[in-house]
C-alpha cells in the first residue's frame, strides 16, 4: 500500500507523451502542437484597410478628392492614385498604391464624384500594414501550444490546413459485477442499475477525451481476462470499474496477473477510493477503480485525469487546487487520507452532508474535495485547507 503522493509519482514516472499525428486543422480541437509552426505567409499579406471608408494620397493642401474607383474585400483591381486621388474602400480590401490614408465614411462629406474631410487625419491611418501580424518566416505558435478556437482560427488565417499534434489516447473501460444492469432495464431482485461507466464515459467527454469503448463482462476469471487483453491490445489506456477488492467474486486482480500487467501499486492510503490498483504492459496505463462510485470518481478525478493529460502533451498536473477555511471542526484517525466532498466558495468551503463511498448524491452537488493529509487527526474551523475543485 502507498500513500497519496507515491501513487502520482508512480503514476507520472509511468507516462510518456504519445507519438505524433498529422492530421486536419479542423480536428485539432483541444490537440497539443507536437512542433513549432512558423508562419508561410506575411499576416495580412498586403496593405488591408481598417474601415469602410475612403483611401485616399493625402496632402495637407488638397482639401477635395476625387474618385477614381472602388475596391471591395476580395478585389485583385489596382489603382495607382495621384495627390487628391481617392478610392471608396470596405473593410478588408487591399490598400492601393500611394493611398497613405484611409478616411472613415462618417468624417467625410461626399458628392456624387468628389469629397471633403470633416475631421483631421494624419498619414498611416486605418491601415493595417503588410506583415503587421507576423511576417513570413516567424514563428506562430511554438511547440506544445494548447489549441484552442482562437489559436486554430490564427493557423488559418496563415493558409495552414495539416498540423503535427500529440495524439490522444485511446481508452477501454471494462465493467464488471452480475448485478450491474442497464439503466432503463427491469430491476430484478439483488440487482442495481449500472451508472458507473456513463459517469466516468462523461468525465473523460467533460475534460475532452474521447468517449472509451465500453465493455461489460460477467464475474469470471475467464471473461474478465479475454476481455482485458483485447482491451489492452486496443488502447493507451484501459479504466476498470470493480473487481478489483478481494471478494470470492473479484477477478480483475488475477486476470491482470495473468496477462502479465507489470503492477505498480494496489491500495492507497487514502478513504474512499483505497482499494485502486496501477499497472503497467508494453506502454499501456491500467488502472483498475473501486467498484463503490464515489470511490471510482474520487480516483478519477486524483490519478486518472493527470495521467491522461500527459499523455496528450498537455500541461496539467491534476484538477486545480485552492485554499480554503474549513467552515466546521473536522476529526478522522491518523494512517488514511481522506477526500471529502464538499461546496468551496470565495472564501470558504463546506463539508459536504453524505461522505459514503456508495453515494452520488451529494458528489452531484459538490464542486471539490477537500483533501486531508494522513497523518492529520483534527483539523479546527476556519483552517485553510487544500481543496480540488471540479
Amino acid at each position: 500500500m502507498v500513500t497519496v503522493e507515491e501513487a502520482l509519482a508512480l503514476i507520472a514516472e509511468n507516462c510518456r507523451s504519445l507519438p505524433v499525428q498529422h492530421i486536419s486543422l479542423e480536428s485539432a480541437l483541444n490537440r497539443v502542437l507536437a512542433s513549432a509552426i512558423f508562419a508561410p505567409i506575411h499576416m495580412p499579406p498586403f496593405r488591408q484597410s481598417a474601415m469602410d471608408g475612403y483611401a485616399l494620397n493625402y496632402t495637407e493642401s488638397i482639401h477635395t478628392y476625387t474618385l477614381i474607383g472602388e475596391v471591395a474585400a476580395g478585389s485583385g483591381e489596382a489603382f495607382i492614385l495621384k495627390p487628391g486621388d481617392a478610392v471608396r474602400i470596405f473593410t478588408g480590401a487591399a490598400v492601393p498604391d500611394f493611398a497613405n490614408v484611409v478616411a472613415q465614411q462618417e468624417i467625410v462629406n461626399r458628392a456624387e464624384r468628389t469629397f471633403t474631410l470633416t475631421a483631421p487625419v494624419k498619414p498611416g491611418q486605418n491601415i493595417r500594414l503588410t506583415g503587421e501580424q507576423i511576417k513570413k518566416g516567424e514563428l506562430a505558435l511554438p511547440k506544445d501550444t494548447l489549441l484552442g478556437p482562437a489559436a486554430i482560427g490564427y493557423l488559418a488565417t496563415l493558409g495552414i490546413e495539416m498540423v503535427d499534434v500529440i495524439a490522444t489516447p485511446k481508452i477501454g473501460l471494462l465493467t464488471t459485477g452480475n448485478e450491474l444492469v442497464k439503466p432503463g432495464s427491469e430491476l430484478k431482485p439483488g440487482q442495481i442499475y449500472e451508472s458507473n461507466s456513463a459517469m466516468i464515459s462523461a468525465v473523460l467527454q467533460n475534460y475532452n477525451f474521447e468517449k472509451p469503448e465500453r465493455v461489460k463482462v460477467k464475474d469470471d476469471l475467464k471473461s474478465t481476462r479475454e476481455a482485458l487483453e483485447k482491451l489492452i491490445a486496443k488502447n493507451d489506456v484501459i479504466l476498470i470499474s470493480g473487481g478489483i477488492s478481494v471478494g470470492d467474486y473479484d477477478f480483475v486482480k488475477t486476470a491482470l496477473e495473468n496477462l502479465n500487467v507489470q503492477q505498480q501499486f494496489y491500495k492507497v492510503k487514502q478513504k474512499p477510493g483505497k482499494p485502486i490498483f496501477f499497472g503497467t504492459k508494453t506502454g499501456k496505463l491500467i488502472f483498475a477503480l473501486p467498484g463503490n462510485p464515489a470511490s471510482a470518481l474520487t480516483c478519477l478525478y486524483i490519478y486518472v485525469l493527470p495521467a491522461l493529460y500527459k499523455l496528450s502533451g498537455k500541461n496539467f498536473s491534476g484538477l486545480q487546487q485552492v485554499k480554503r477555511k474549513l467552515s466546521t471542526t473536522y476529526q478522522k484517525k491518523a494512517g488514511l487520507a481522506h477526500f471529502l466532498k464538499s461546496n468551496a466558495g470565495e472564501t470558504s468551503v463546506k463539508i459536504s452532508d453524505s461522505q459514503s463511498s456508495a453515494m452520488l448524491n451529494s458528489f452531484a452537488l459538490a464542486n471539490g474535495l477537500i483533501y486531508i493529509p494522513e497523518s492529520v487527526e483534527t483539523i479546527p474551523e476556519n483552517t485553510l485547507v487544500d481543496v480540488y475543485l471540479f
